[in-house]
């Protein structure tokens, strides 16, 4: 099984954001030498919680930091952007790291929509939505496909990291991202930590799907929750601090990292808070049983990738979770 990650730069509490920005990097590294295929990093803006407002900028970094995995976008939330600017950026990043860099694309706002209105250059009314639009302008730069007589056709001669480009993917949780996908012929990573319910959304991506170029074929990657341990008890007790901060953000709310004593007393006293976790899906627990959840998701979508993704209090400990799932997927003895 192909495994991959997806970092989100989380910040404990007490910890500078700076930090949680050099961890992303130390933890790049480490899943590199661990074997992961891809490292991709999130965008959220705003947060006391997620470091990740700029992630081609972290892309760069963690790019000159690493010399194998592809690096990409988990993803750029395409309506806040000019496409010819993400096209610009990374193509930029192609040139300078050629064939390791992706462009995951999304249309969620990544933030609240006082946020979203905040990163808006004009104010005055709520941006449209022209998601395909900008979807189908950004891959023709990146392509050099727009008609002779649209007004910026020129500019994909421009483009700064010619002739090298960057692999563009769509992400989402629903049907409409997986029909953007499909109908687009491009790669398709399902948000499984959003949504567990997408099994069939993958199956329609799969039946719908439209080549872009001969020979394309469909590929879908699931991004699953994941957290390894020692024990599947220590696995639950290193999951609390994202359970409590979920249970804070669907009130509105968003905190920081949590250690998990505190995470697991606040959620023993508001059990009314803390009661499910909206329908997300949670593989946690020792490797055998981190190993048999992330097959069973791999099975349920047909994927041909999996990317783990969680958020944990302790840096170490999130570097021991990506060590503990690999090893389990490839068989290899657990690292001391």
């Amino acid at each position: 099984m192909i495994l991959s990650a997806l970092d989100q730069t989380p910040i404990a509490v007490g910890m500078a954001p700076a930090q949680a920005l050099a961890n992303s990097i130390d933890l790049a590294r480490h899943c590199e030498a661990l074997g992961y295929h891809r490292f991709w990093l999130a965008e959220h803006h705003a947060s006391p919680a997620l470091a990740g407002s700029a992630p081609e900028i972290l892309i760069a970094a963690i790019a000159a930091a690493t010399t194998r995995m592809r690096i990409g976008s988990g993803g750029v939330m395409l309506p806040h952007y000019s496409p010819l600017k993400v096209a610009e950026q990374f193509s930029l990043l192609a040139g300078l790291y050629p064939g390791r860099i992706d462009l995951g694309l999304g249309r969620a706002p990544g933030s609240d929509q006082r946020t979203a209105v905040a990163l808006q250059r004009d104010r005055r009314q709520q941006a449209p939505y022209d998601f395909p639009q900008q979807l189908a302008e950004l891959l023709g730069y990146l392509e050099n496909s727009l008609p002779a007589d649209h007004p910026f056709a020129a500019y994909a001669a421009t483009l700064p990291g010619l002739p090298e480009a960057p692999e563009p993917w769509v992400l989402g949780s629903s049907p409409d991202s997986a029909g953007f996908a499909a109908d687009l012929g491009l790669p398709y990573c399902f948000a499984d930590f959003i949504n567990a319910r997408g099994a069939p959304m993958a199956a329609a991506y799969r039946a719908s799907f439209m080549p872009r170029h001969p020979g394309g074929r469909p590929h879908i990657m699931v991004a699953v929750w994941t957290v390894a341990a020692d024990s599947d008890a220590e696995a639950e007790r290193l999951a609390a601090p994202a359970r409590m901060m979920m249970a804070h953000l669907l009130s509105g709310r968003s905190i920081a990292v949590p250690d998990p004593d505190t995470a697991i007393a606040w959620l023993a006293a508001n059990p009314a808070m803390a009661q499910g976790r909206g329908g997300r899906r949670v593989v946690a627990g020792s490797p055998e049983t981190v190993r048999r959840g992330l097959l069973g998701v791999a099975a349920e979508y047909g994927a041909d990738e999996v990317m783990l993704v969680n958020i944990l209090h302790d840096h170490d400990s999130r570097r021991r979770s990506y060590e503990l799932a690999m090893a389990a997927m490839t068989d290899r003895a657990q690292a001391a």
